[in-house]
């Protein structure tokens, strides 16, 4: 609660210029644009889902498309929720996170904070559970860990139980939910700690893998397609305006790492398991990658259509007390610029 107080009091206070209109369309502030920027500090996760952040990164590719004069400095996170305050902080500038504290940095800081540019990651995200544990119903009385207070997969819990009319709490006929590292979990799903969790990959897959745990609900299953986005990319708001420049080269290395991986998902996979043996001192194990790698599109549409119903989700789940305005979050005039001159289809905004 504390955490959350402080990034309020964060969010209240961010003045930024706004790089766009409320329609979403890209307007370059020449006013206050500086050209390059001399750094660029990106925040990530050592998670699959954060393919394109771990291959860019180790590749080379975000430091190469931003070039000599712009030094790339890098920092990981465990969930969204704590990189929400460091962007706040202003200690980052470009973000990888899920779309639960997109929304919710947005609708707290009055618009103001962040803009969601690019995709990274659609699916990748299971809840699993012990065996014998085969319907949602029988959560009831038991505890299912989530990576964060807030974060992406505690929403999408938090909706599902509330849709199912199952109330959470700590009493015997309550489910109680319990946030941790995903370290942490998977420890704890060993332990008989707990009974459940709804997790991003690796993790749902370690705990398949490692621990035994069975999928009660692949994400997938609740979207059209199966699309849905799982991790995206947004900038503070100030940087954007300041320095859109690099924010369209640091989007060039992006679409580099995406087109890298579609062309040899073998050699990513492998190059994701060496960035995450780099983070964690450990790789996965071949089970492990591979499961995971095969349950995530790596892609750099954020898939912005399905934001007005992931903001209703958040509100569902309790993390909103009411239905945000989303007008102005998404800003897809740089990836686009990015996307038009390789020669690619633009992706589609909010308003399409």
């Amino acid at each position: 609660m504390l955490r959350t107080a402080l990034i309020l009091l964060l969010a209240a206070g961010v003045a930024a210029s706004g790089a766009c209109t409320r329609a979403g369309r890209w307007t370059e502030p020449v006013a206050v644009a500086r050209g390059p920027a001399a750094e660029l500090r990106l925040g990530y996760f050592p998670n699959v889902t954060h393919a394109a952040a771990l291959i860019g990164v180790r590749q080379g590719f975000f430091a190469g498309s931003l070039g000599p004069g712009t030094e790339l400095t890098t920092q990981t996170f465990n969930a969204g929720p704590e990189a929400v305050g460091a962007l706040l902080g202003g200690s980052l500038d470009v973000a990888f996170i899920g779309s639960g504290p997109t929304i919710n940095t947005f609708a707290r800081s009055n618009g103001e904070a962040i803009r969601l540019v690019a995709g990274a990651t659609s699916a990748g995200a299971q809840l699993v559970a012990r065996p014998g544990i085969t319907d949602v119903g029988q959560l009831r009385g038991k505890r299912v860990a989530t990576p964060q207070l807030g974060n992406t997969q505690d929403i999408a819990l938090k909706k599902l139980l509330a849709e199912q009319l199952l109330p959470v709490g700590t009493g015997p006929d309550q489910v109680t939910i319990v946030n941790a590292d995903n370290p942490q979990t998977l420890q704890a799903f060993r332990d008989g700690q707990i009974d459940a969790a709804w997790l991003p990959e690796p993790w749902s897959s370690r705990l398949v893998v490692e621990a035994g745990a069975g999928v009660l609900l692949d994400e997938r299953d609740l979207w059209p397609g199966g699309r849905f986005p799982t991790t995206v990319v947004v900038v503070r708001t100030a940087y954007l305006a300041g320095h859109p420049q690099t924010v369209q080269a640091f989007l060039h290395g992006l679409l580099a790492a995406t087109d890298w991986t579609a062309a040899d998902p073998a050699r990513a996979r492998s190059a994701v398991n060496d960035a995450l043996a780099s983070l964690t001192g450990k790789p996965l194990s071949p089970p492990v990658i591979e499961r995971a790698f095969g349950n995530i599109t790596v892609t750099t549409d954020p898939l912005a259509a399905t934001f007005p119903q992931l903001a209703k989700d958040s509100v569902t789940a309790g993390i909103a007390s009411g239905e945000p305005n989303l007008a102005g979050l998404v800003d897809l005039g740089p990836l686009n610029a990015v996307l038009t001159g390789a020669g690619r289809p633009t992706v589609a905004g909010l308003d399409r």
